[in-house]
């Protein structure tokens, strides 16, 4: 306590002095505790599927659990977390890159997911296969990634880098999220729907990648890191389908302390962090002054809902059916006889 006292006196001592002209950017040290960091981005970024978010009058779902308070508070550096679940770019641009300035030393940002609508994605391809389109839902979001998305991108990112001129930039990408098996009795994801999302990902990946090395930002591609954690992995660092539902398909705890924590904070920050219970007692610690900062954005923010999956329900499969002609009746009495009936809502 005595320590994390003295590291908050200094800090404060070093902002006044530098304030009154005695000590210049140029003279603090390489990592200064106090350093402006700005999250950017979407529900991978704010924490969403950590289940404990920041009391900050919207639906963001920022958490203490996300990588960007956990290398914030490791660090000690001065936060301002503005990712939000939900947000497509242009959320980013109307709202959240007004937090960004000449100051800022640090940005990290993860988008794009939701301009290519995955949510839909995975609600579609979540369904029985002669109720699904999930072929055709994948390659309408492809489609976008190839064409529409790096133009957004390239236009967001020249943004950043005109408002935050010397601010290291860091986009961060996606997971892949299935590993080859559904084991939620409540989804009818197949082998070749879950190859075809996790194709996609790679895909979107890639884009960002691009666009991101065209403005001189490093990308962090998360894919090796959580290769073995994926939806139904014996230790999953991916939520599969949950409740509530949005926590699902979304990063847990464990994927953003052990996967994405380490990996972006070694990138950003040139050393990497390890979530140890001190680190994560001081990211708790921050929350309160946290939410208080969110909370002067939150009519902008509250704008923006998170985009949240949808399980199949029994009676829009029935509805599916007598639109395709399919004998419902004898596919319901198939899925009774599995023991999934009772996992699908009416």
């Amino acid at each position: 306590m005595k320590q994390r006292l003295f590291r908050i006196v200094a800090a404060m001592a070093a902002t006044s002095l530098a304030t009154v002209g005695l000590v210049t950017t140029s003279t603090l040290p390489s990592y200064a505790a106090g350093e402006s960091y700005v999250a950017l981005g979407d529900s991978y970024s704010s924490g969403t599927g950590t289940r404990a978010y920041i009391d900050d009058g919207t639906q963001c779902l920022r958490s203490v659990h996300a990588y960007a308070s956990l290398t914030a508070a490791a660090k000690s550096y001065s936060l301002n977390f503005r990712a939000c679940s939900g947000a497509v770019v242009a959320d980013v641009t109307n709202n959240q890159l007004s937090a960004l300035g000449s100051s800022t030393r640090y940005v990290t940002i993860s988008i794009g997911g939701n301009d290519a609508g995955f949510t839909d994605v995975l609600t579609e391809c979540a369904l029985p296969g002669w109720a699904s389109d999930c072929a055709g839902t994948v390659a309408a979001a492809r489609s976008f990634i190839s064409t529409t998305l790096p133009g957004r991108l390239s236009t967001l990112y020249a943004a950043i880098r005109t408002r935050a001129p010397g601010a290291k930039v860091v986009v961060v990408g996606y997971p892949k999220i299935f590993m080859g098996e559904d084991c939620n009795l409540a989804t009818f994801f197949s082998p070749e729907d879950q190859t075809a999302i996790n194709n996609a990902v790679v895909h979107i990946n890639s884009v960002a990648a691009t666009a991101a090395a065209a403005k001189g930002f490093t990308f962090v591609n998360p894919v090796s890191r959580f290769t073995g954690h994926a939806v139904c992995d014996s230790t999953e660092w991916i939520n599969g389908y949950s409740n509530p539902q949005q926590e699902s398909f979304h990063p847990n705890r464990l994927g953003h302390a052990n996967g994405y924590t380490p990996l972006v904070s070694g990138v950003l920050t040139g050393a990497s962090v390890s979530v140890t219970g001190e680190v994560l007692a001081k990211a708790q610690d921050g929350a309160a002054a946290q939410a208080r900062l969110q909370r002067t954005y939150a009519d902008a923010d509250r704008k923006i809902k998170p985009k949240i999956f949808q399980p199949p329900t029994k009676a829009g499969l029935e509805q599916r059916a007598k639109e395709r002609g399919i004998d419902f009746d004898a596919w319901w009495a198939e899925v009774q006889r599995s023991g999934r009936a009772t996992h699908l809502s009416p």
